[in-house]
């Protein structure tokens, strides 16, 4: 029953990301964590791999062809960016890290709620300045907290684009900040054997589904996908604000279950 109800949610999750160009992390380890599926350490890591396992899946399928002058901006930015936010990690104090993680959280729930009150993408595409404050503070989201797509599919999803250019390009960006943190996780030895056996696990599972979706693509209205995006970036922000603010708790005064789980949560925090 546990890897049928696996199997269906890492399903679930590959549908939404090949639908709106992010979102398998957050729907994958929000549910896995809080399912008791497995720990939220090891379904961070395992959402990182299969989450590269979808991109190239996708750009394979899809015949992704780069945009570059697009893509080098937000794959040098975010890059920049999930850097950064490893030294901050660093840095902060546990409560300065708690404060900034529900600050953004507010951040993110008014910025989808923005995203959704608009009647129409923007006459005219923003300039280059704009590109590079939203990979940076993307990659700065991956680097502190492992939710890097919020301020970038913000940023895409306000333009006058194609919105299968910018599935490409949120595709193309979370693999590179994967594959980044997944050489990170390796080097602190978190990736262990039970995250290689859920991965392989899922592997035909998040290639079927991509597969199937190329093929066969739901006809589905645009304002209805623009919902879906709000609606994801909008649990993103509030899964921050719930997060950060267990995180401020005193220790104390938390039950054994869920400091098991902070524990893991502030461990995975802390090699993304």
């Amino acid at each position: 029953m546990q890897i049928v109800f696996f199997v269906a949610l890492v399903a679930l999750a590959s549908f939404c990301q090949n639908l709106t160009g992010f979102a398998f992390g957050l729907i994958f380890v929000g549910v896995a964590g809080a399912t008791h599926l497995m720990s939220i350490a090891d379904a961070a890591n395992v959402a990182c791999l299969l989450s590269i396992v979808n991109g190239v899946s996708y750009m394979r399928a899809y015949r992704f062809t780069p945009n570059w002058p697009m893509l080098r901006p937000m794959l040098i930015s975010s890059v920049i960016g999930v850097v950064g936010g490893v030294v901050l990690l660093h840095w902060l104090s546990g409560n300065a890290l708690s404060g900034l993680r529900m600050l953004l959280g507010v951040v993110i729930v008014l910025c989808a709620l923005l995203l959704l009150t608009q009647k129409k993408a923007l006459e005219q595409p923003s300039g280059p300045g704009a590109m590079w404050v939203a990979g940076v503070s993307s990659g700065l989201l991956g680097g502190l907290f492992a939710t890097p797509g919020p301020p970038m599919v913000y940023h895409l999803y306000r333009q006058p684009l194609d919105r299968t250019l910018v599935r490409h390009c949120l595709f193309a960006m979370f693999v590179t900040c994967s594959l980044l943190r997944a050489v990170m996780v390796a080097a602190e030895g978190q990736l262990n054997w039970s995250v290689f056996g859920w991965t392989a696990l899922a592997f035909p599972v998040v290639t079927g589904v991509t597969w199937w979706s190329a093929r066969h693509p739901p006809a589905l209205p645009r304002k209805l996908v623009e919902w879906m995006v709000c609606g994801l970036l909008i649990l993103s922000g509030l899964s921050l604000l719930w997060s950060g603010w267990q995180a401020s708790q005193p220790e104390a005064v938390v039950p054994s279950d869920a400091t098991a789980l902070h524990g893991d949560f502030v461990r995975i925090v802390r090699i993304s």
